[in-house]
């Protein structure tokens, strides 16, 4: 008796599960097809460890230096910010952009408590840059590429306000809904202008740098 009592109440705990985990796919599916900005009111979800694309791994190639200007596409809430904003120096400067004023409320807010006052946002969509050509040394942007709708426009922009020569650095996460594969990336890096300098990461995931040519 006790025995079937407890395979019944199993029965309805995996049925749950169940359909929890085709809930969950079904959310990661319509997410990728629709792709969008992580909500201010889902900010835990970037506010985690990031894997793969860990701050070391941008700060290796992104290589930012006193003194540069440098542009930083969907902040979120500063994950990488502040790290790039200290290697930057007091003589030089960090733009972020974002669709979020609040992401960018939160993290200039950060940058400020830590007393980094190089730090400065704007609200504008990654395809129409508020910028004039030729104004950063470099740009990134971490796990973001794939929540803009359309990426040729986005690489294109960021190779229009970067100087020649400078660096694009391209984040991406495979567990990430929007994951943008590498071969993708640089199908459209090369429309834009940009090709590929280096690359860190594996399987699971990478850090490109890309040159503008």
């Amino acid at each position: 008796m006790a025995d079937r009592r407890a395979r019944g109440l199993r029965l309805p705990v995996a049925a749950a599960i169940g359909v929890a985990a085709a809930a969950a796919l079904g959310g990661a599916l319509w997410w990728r097809r629709n792709p969008s900005a992580c909500p201010y009111s889902q900010r835990f979800w970037i506010e985690a460890p990031h894997p793969v694309v860990t701050r070391r791994r941008l700060l290796e190639a992104l290589d930012p230096r006193p003194g540069e200007r440098l542009l930083e596409v969907g902040p979120g809430t500063g994950y990488y910010s502040l790290a790039v904003a200290e290697r930057l120096g007091p003589d030089g400067r960090l733009d972020l952009l974002d669709v979020q004023q609040e992401m960018l409320d939160h993290t200039t807010a950060r940058a400020a408590a830590a007393g980094a006052g190089n730090v400065s946002g704007v609200r504008a969509d990654a395809r129409e840059m508020p910028f004039p050509d030729d104004s950063f040394d470099g740009a990134w942007l971490c796990v973001v590429l794939g929540e803009v709708p359309d990426q040729d426009a986005a690489l294109g922009e960021l190779a229009r306000v970067v100087r020649p020569g400078g660096r694009v650095v391209v984040g991406e996460v495979m567990l990430d809904p929007h994951y943008v594969r590498l071969r993708s990336l640089l199908e459209c890096a090369g429309r834009a202008g940009l090709e590929l300098e280096s690359r860190l990461g594996g399987r699971l995931g990478y850090v490109a740098r890309l040159r503008r040519a």
